[in-house]
């Protein structure tokens, strides 16, 4: 099986000579990328800047000047970028015009907002990491270990707003720092209709409490929210999806603060067997193509159905608004696998290292078992991913291009920091003294073991 149809998605038949080189090439294609970019986007950076740069140096441009110059570069590049003039003033999103979005905003929808909150909220709750405390005894001396946690003070969120409005990426990101105890969450977001004068994205923010709105983009966005600039104090973590620009961005000013995750286009792996319908199959491929580019994969070992899901993509497709879109991610991205067996479709996935993987089988908690790298695992027939992109709980902004290997899901406990405490007293330092001094000696650090031994002297000293 070599060859494609309609549609031209690659098709893998694990069993032929030249199937090694093109899973191969998926991965590649899969893979988080820094270089790439168009014809029209080399000529546009030419426009900008004067001269050719990748996508990279952009980045690094945009945030020297952002780090140089303020607020000025930030919104000079957003004149230029978005073609915006905007102040000091409306940058930001005003109180009034918070309001004015939230009665504006559909009753059934903010309904929505606030049981998809609650549901965030009982899940993202249900898994912060509380403080530990380890008391040991040795002999008269006492050793106190603690670990504690507390919330970032100040968290900025980066939201998408180029060619759809994403209410539900300020769920996903907001909640869950919330949920953590996180006291200031910042939100930017282009100056689009999508973005930042979009009324439901505005309103999804009223509800829940998120008052710091900026409408700014891109890197020049994150570079304010590492940096600080007039009017914009400087976060302690950046989270968020974004297109490859804010990707990078967040990459270069990580140190200066911390980020959750470098994200790459949207995927799902779908690993099937014989119980699963085509036309379920099928629409959870679409569901992530369409983000555009977003890649969707089929791994089944039951072979009929490979010709069955290409037939119900063509159908499907033509029927969707975005549907050419998601054909060409699909085209691009995508891929329909015929494995050997249930342990070769495990294996294959975990070199993928989805960020959505949905186990569409007869007996989906034994393939679990078997699977490894995922950022996000959908069990069972009835477990589309749009349910963990919407309402389910765990936060939708997941590792992606094969980082799942190493990179984890965004949470509640992303929004803490850890502090380990230790206290001993005089008789636990005596005890532990001869240890500290051995390995102080071994080390070379001399002044390590005289901290240790002035106390010592000392308590000797008075105990005569």
């Amino acid at each position: 099986m070599s060859a494609t149809g309609p549609s031209n998605i690659t098709a893998i038949d694990c069993s032929d000579d030249d199937a090694e080189q093109l899973f191969a090439d998926l991965r590649d294609r899969l893979s988080p990328r820094g270089d790439v970019v168009s014809e029209a986007g080399k000529q546009r950076t030419m426009e900008l800047f004067g001269r050719p740069l990748s996508p990279q140096q952009v980045v690094e441009t945009i945030c020297a000047d952002v780090a140089g110059d303020g607020l000025q570069a930030v919104l000079e590049y957003t004149r230029k970028l978005d073609g915006k003039q905007l102040t000091l003033e409306t940058m930001r999103v005003s109180q009034d015009e918070l309001e004015a979005a939230h009665r504006a905003a559909d009753a059934s929808f903010l309904e929505t907002i606030r049981r998809i909150r609650d549901n965030i909220l009982e899940f993202q709750r249900a898994v912060l990491t509380e403080d530990v405390t380890l008391v040991r005894q040795d002999g008269a001396g006492r050793v106190e270990l603690r670990q504690r946690y507390l919330p970032l003070q100040r968290v900025g969120i980066c939201v998408p707003g180029g060619a759809a409005a994403y209410p539900s990426t300020v769920l996903m990101t907001a909640v869950p720092a919330q949920a953590a105890g996180v006291r200031e969450i910042v939100v930017v977001v282009p100056p689009t209709e999508f973005g930042g004068y979009n009324t439901d994205l505005l309103a999804a923010c009223h509800e829940i409490g998120v008052t710091e709105i900026y409408r700014i983009g891109g890197a020049q966005a994150v570079a304010a929210l590492a940096y600080g600039v007039e009017g914009i104090a400087k976060v302690d973590k950046i989270v968020g999806p974004g297109n490859l620009f804010v990707a990078l961005a967040k990459k270069h000013v990580f140190g200066e603060v911390d980020i959750d995750s470098i994200a790459g286009p949207s995927e799902v792996i779908v690993l099937a067997d014989d119980s699963a319908r085509a036309d379920f199959v099928a629409a959870d491929l679409i569901s992530q193509a369409e983000h555009s580019p977003g890649a969707g994969i089929l791994i089944t070992w039951h072979e009929p159905l490979i010709a069955e899901v290409h037939a119900q993509l063509d159908a499907q497709l033509e029927r969707l608004p975005r549907g050419e879109l998601a054909r060409q991610s699909l085209e691009n991205y995508g891929a329909l696998i015929l494995a050997r067996d249930a342990d070769e479709a495990a294996r294959l996935t975990d070199l993928l290292a989805p960020e959505h993987l949905h186990i569409s089988t007869a007996e989906p908690e034994a393939m679990l078992e078997i699977v490894q790298n995922a950022g996000a695992i959908f069990l069972g027939h009835h477990t589309p991913v749009a349910l963990g992109d919407y309402v389910a709980g765990p936060s939708h902004v997941l590792p992606t291009g094969g980082t799942a290997r190493f990179a984890n899901g965004l949470c509640a406990i992303d929004f803490l920091k850890r502090s380990s405490i230790i206290a001993y007293n005089s008789e636990a330092l005596a005890a532990a003294a001869d240890d500290v001094r051995l390995m102080a000696e071994k080390e070379g650090l001399t002044a390590h073991s005289a901290s240790v031994g002035v106390r010592i002297d000392d308590d000797s000293a008075r105990s005569e």
